[in-house]
């Protein structure tokens, strides 16, 4: 589940999902502190400077692979039929057995704060996190296995609910800052943080199922995104290159790398194909945290700051086809393309090794 920040880094005091927020005074949600070290100096969000991004023009290759794709996406039968994304009905929240732990925030509706302690973990703690990661996969792609015309996206959300609480888990967005369902549901246009509803899926989308668990006191947080019944080239081709660029940003990692070649690798392999990165929404540190530092921004940038064995995080990019610009509706969660143009995303949590990273949402 992405948070997200401005680009001149100038947080505010909440985290607002969808139209997100964060926090540069962030607090622990539960817990003593997290243990805490790095090789690099800390990144000071209280006095980093406004965060400029270069942007170079594009070759005439890369233009002309963006107006192909344009072209292919405007003469598509199948992006024609499509109509806009539009609010269906959000049914009631489902419950959750009392034995269930529940984590901290749910007693409030209140949005919890970035917490600014980097999330390294014990040899106890990498098991649980291990084993909260390895169900929220499961449960991803067994969401996946739901997806077909005709299915709607709430029916998707109670059968990921059962499947999270039959596992004795806690389904991590359920009452995060008052969200009311236990899974995201992103479709076509919608860049994250969907609500599941009556609206039917229909031939031709795409959607990103976002699946976060809490267990034994961990999150777990992954998603993907499915094709439903016949996809059009450019939609499916946006699918492919965003989960390209994702696994890009995942093979610069390891002990003592810099944060910012993540949203270098994702940036270069993202253009090569005119295609949008989100620079919004952001991954972010997890574990007994849903979400923490460090920050990790998919586009190009001049973020400091480097990986630290034994630390877990989440990649997530979100690409679109179109502009990056996006809209939220008034229930300050679903986020979309402000041209209606569709969008894709992609995320595991990783754990930072000395020479590399392990992927945990894997299985």
């Amino acid at each position: 589940m992405a948070a997200a920040a401005n680009i001149s880094l100038q947080f505010s005091s909440s985290l607002v999902h969808g139209e997100t927020k964060l926090s540069a005074s962030s607090t622990l949600l539960m817990g003593a502190p997290l243990a805490s070290r790095s090789p690099c100096p800390p990144y000071d969000l209280k006095m980093a400077r406004p965060l400029v991004i270069q942007s170079k023009r594009l070759s005439g290759l890369e233009e002309s692979i963006r107006i192909r794709r344009e072209r292919e996406l405007q003469t598509s039968t199948t992006s024609k039929r499509r109509p806009a994304l539009r609010r269906g009905k959000v049914s009631q929240r489902l419950p959750v057995p009392d034995h269930i732990p529940n984590p901290p925030y749910v007693a409030s509706k209140l949005l919890p704060e970035i917490a600014k302690e980097h999330q390294i973990h014990d040899m106890e703690g990498l098991v649980r996190m291990r084993a909260a990661c390895e169900l929220a996969a499961r449960v991803v792609d067994f969401a996946g296995t739901l997806v077909r015309p005709s299915v709607t996206t709430n029916e998707i959300d109670k059968a990921v609910h059962q499947m999270i609480i039959d596992a004795g888990a806690y389904p991590s967005p359920l009452g995060y800052g008052g969200f009311p369902k236990s899974v995201c549901t992103s479709v076509n246009e919608c860049m994250c943080h969907g609500i599941p509803d009556s609206r039917q899926l229909q031939d031709g989308d795409i959607i990103n199922i976002d699946v976060t668990v809490y267990l034994n006191g961990y999150h777990g947080d992954t998603s993907k995104t499915f094709l439903c019944g016949e996809v059009n080239n450019a939609m499916k081709k946006l699918v492919k290159v965003t989960e390209e660029c994702m696994y890009k940003g995942i093979d610069v990692c390891k002990d003592g790398a810099v944060f910012r070649k993540i949203g270098k690798k994702i940036s270069e392999h993202a253009e090569k194909f005119g295609f949008g990165v989100v620079d919004r929404f952001v991954g972010h540190g997890i574990g007994t945290i849903f979400h923490s530092e460090p920050l990790i921004f998919h586009h190009s940038n001049d973020k400091g700051g480097c990986m630290v064995e034994g630390q877990t995080f989440t990649i997530e990019p979100i690409l679109t086809l179109g502009t990056t610009d996006c809209i939220t509706w008034e229930d300050n969660w679903t986020t979309l393309t402000a041209d209606g143009s569709p969008a894709a995303q992609f995320e595991h949590t990783i754990l930072i090794t000395k020479t590399g990273a392990e992927i945990l949402t894997k299985y």
